[in-house]
């Protein structure tokens, strides 16, 4: 049977081909108003609303964190520099270090796996959309906690906080409690977050998408949220006790009170080293979409790569004391470590040598997407080969603490997640506004931050090598280390540039004159492709059924007599929380212009009946209002007047319980 008869028989839609599907009718139904504008984002529980939120958050977060790592360098650039005392400096690394890493990196992965998760896997929503607008939410107050403390003293202890320099005997002021409380509203965010990707990716795949069938994308965000179930409880923990110990007259980490400062380093880093590849992975997912639709072939070895990400994660839960060689742990516990930590390279560089493969042979074409997603694969293989030196123990010896180190994570962070990330920003965002991201100022954007990054961060490796300790904000000029320290700072200040570059590429293609956007412009195989660009609130007309790990490529050439790669069936998804609450999950097409209209799905399909309406969840303000409840008695605990902390914890705890009752009473209707 050829796939046209059998599309016949079957009463099929080919979704590849959208300008010829039949669309929806609409039907009028008692809606209620949907509010437009600025109301209609903050009380949306669309998770492409929340995703794209999530990425302009995130985006802010890190140019601010950009420019802090500017300021440093502008300190380092020459020797004995006055431009900052040592404080200020201790600030700034503080501030940007957990910038980059609580406020940026994480939550910009979760904003792409947001937007992009239920598209990719066919579904209308996420499975718990109110507590996906929670998470965004928290997320954004975590951050303003952490920058109130700028109004009186910001943490000086790092992004690590280390105890005993972290407790209140060296740090009395509220710096150190405004980055607990960061750690805690942010780690309560991506703890609710990883939980709704793993019930999304569990639960709303289409028929026939069985983990053999997702894309790599969902593969790594199915990862990385298993990896912060399990690593944020022990951040939790340790915050907890400093948060005590500073506050309570505990001792955990006080030797004088039989506790143990190392055991603040185990929490810490149990949490940390995992956290590398939490920021890790979803990169890696990025690129291996990303390479496929630029090489015109499929991925090279789809289960090494899905199957070497689940080992990563495995294999990250051993290595954490690797960062601790140097504390006296001892021979075998350094040799256990020290061999986790090389055999986590094996499945990495399985993925590199896969890449490779992808695109050998490949018909290639170098769009800005494909250049970030090669200049990924080049920069994290320096970061890998750094990492796994520092694994011996004897050379980390030599290079902990030094700036070796310094460019070995960043080679890792901005080499590979945030080169990955910015692969898959140029890659969808025609998906995500409708509008190409400019490809001339996209190849200066890549060249610009190719040459800043290197110019920036190679050097720290012989500054390292040469001794000289990270976290100084001075230095002789008979040290040797002039020279470098210039050049790394003219570096960054390239690096700079590239995201004012980035920037006005935004700026262009929004105010550039809006054109009939191609669903599928990259001719690309996922199903996000299959829908608008942007896609409609309900993402699709009919939920599809797949066949294929490439349903848009098979689709379109189709084997003769074969089945279709991708049909659509009339079934529509509905996110787990609303399934029981219809009355609360009427969707309205065109939100802000058509709001008295419902679009419903008239197809012929064995089971299901026609007309029936799509089923998404009703905006509400109630995950912000929680959200902000809980920042205002952080505000109680970081502010000393008491009638500060009076009102602050009144208020806080009221916008709390009102907001659980109307979260209560909304489902309930």
């Amino acid at each position: 049977m050829s796939t046209a008869e059998y599309r016949a028989q079957e009463g099929t839609i080919d979704p590849g081909r959208i300008a010829e599907r039949a669309r929806p009718q609409i039907v009028e139904r008692g809606l209620r108003a949907r509010p437009g504008g600025w109301l209609g984002w903050i009380t949306s529980t669309d998770h492409k609303k929340i995703g794209v939120m999530y990425l302009i958050a995130t985006f802010m977060f890190f140019v601010v964190g950009g420019v802090e790592a500017l300021m440093m360098r502008l300190q380092l650039g020459a020797a004995q520099n006055t431009i900052m005392d040592g404080q200020t400096y201790n600030a700034l690394v503080s501030l940007h270090g957990t910038t980059m890493v609580f406020l940026f990196v994480v939550p910009v992965l979760a904003g792409f796996g947001n937007y992009l998760v239920p598209l990719m896997i066919g579904a209308r929503d996420m499975a718990f959309p109110r507590l996906n607008a929670l998470s965004l939410w928290l997320f954004v107050f975590g951050g303003i906690v952490f920058y109130t403390s700028l109004f009186f003293t910001p943490p000086e202890a790092g992004w690590t906080s280390y105890a005993p320099l972290s407790d209140d005997a060296f740090l009395p002021t509220g710096g150190i409690d405004a980055w607990i409380f960061l750690v805690h509203l942010t780690g309560l965010s991506s703890l609710i977050g990883a939980i709704n990707f793993v019930a999304t990716i569990h639960n709303m795949r289409p028929k026939g998408m069985g983990f053999g069938r997702m894309p790599l994308f969902v593969w790594t965000i199915l990862i990385y949220a298993y990896l912060l179930i399990l690593a944020l409880p022990a951040i939790a923990a340790a915050v907890t006790m400093l948060l005590t110990d500073r506050h309570f007259g505990t001792g955990f980490f006080d030797p004088t009170a039989g506790g143990d400062p190392l055991l603040w380093q185990h929490l810490f880093w149990f949490f940390g080293h995992p956290e590398v590849y939490i920021l890790i992975l979803p990169a890696m997912g990025i690129v291996s979409e990303v390479l496929p639709v630029f090489s015109r072939k499929p991925i090279f070895g789809y289960s090494f790569i899905a199957y070497s990400g689940v080992a990563i994660g495995f294999l990250s839960f051993t290595v954490w004391a690797h960062h601790m060689f140097a504390t006296g742990l001892g021979d075998f516990a350094n040799g256990a470590f020290a061999t986790g930590s090389f055999l986590i390279g094996v499945p990495t560089g399985v993925k590199i040598f896969n890449w490779i493969g992808t695109m050998w042979g490949g018909s290639l074409r170098f769009k800005t997407a494909m250049l970030f997603a090669v200049g990924f694969i080049a920069m994290f293989i320096i970061g890998g080969i750094s990492g796994v030196s520092l694994a011996s123990p004897p050379v980390d010896f030599q290079q902990t603490d030094t700036y070796y180190v310094v460019a070995h994570i960043h080679y890792v962070l901005f080499g590979g997640a945030i080169m990955g990330m910015f692969a898959g920003m140029y890659y969808w965002w025609p998906k995500m506004f409708g509008r190409f991201l400019d490809e001339g100022l996209g190849k200066v954007h890549f060249w610009l931050t190719m040459v800043g990054f290197n110019l920036a961060f190679f050097p720290m490796h012989w500054l390292g090598t040469e001794g000289m300790p990270r976290r100084i904000y001075t230095y002789f000029p008979d040290m040797g280390w002039n020279f470098w320290n210039m050049m790394s700072s003219v570096g960054a200040y390239i690096l700079g540039i590239s995201v004012m570059v980035l920037v006005g590429n935004m700026i262009y293609a929004y105010r550039r004159p809006r054109e009939e956007m191609p669903d599928n412009p990259w001719d690309a195989a996922t199903l996000e492709w299959a829908t608008t660009s942007p896609p409609p609130a309900h993402n699709f007309d009919a939920v599809p059924v797949v066949y294929s790990r490439y349903p848009l490529w098979e689709d379109r050439h189709p084997v003769e007599g074969g089945q279709p790669a991708v049909i659509a069936a009339a079934a529509p998804h509905t996110s787990i929380d609303e399934r029981s609450h219809p009355a609360d999950t009427q969707v309205a097409v065109g939100e802000g212009e058509s709001n008295a209209h419902l679009a419903t799905v008239e197809a012929d399909h064995g089971e299901h009946e026609a007309g029936h309406a799509f089923h998404l969840p009703a905006p509400t303000i109630f995950p912000m209002i929680l959200a902000f409840g809980l920042l205002l008695i952080a505000f109680a605990l970081l502010f000393s007047p008491p009638i500060l902390k009076v009102t602050f914890l009144i208020t806080g705890v009221i916008y709390f319980v009102v907001a659980i009752y109307g979260w209560v009473k909304q489902i309930s209707e």
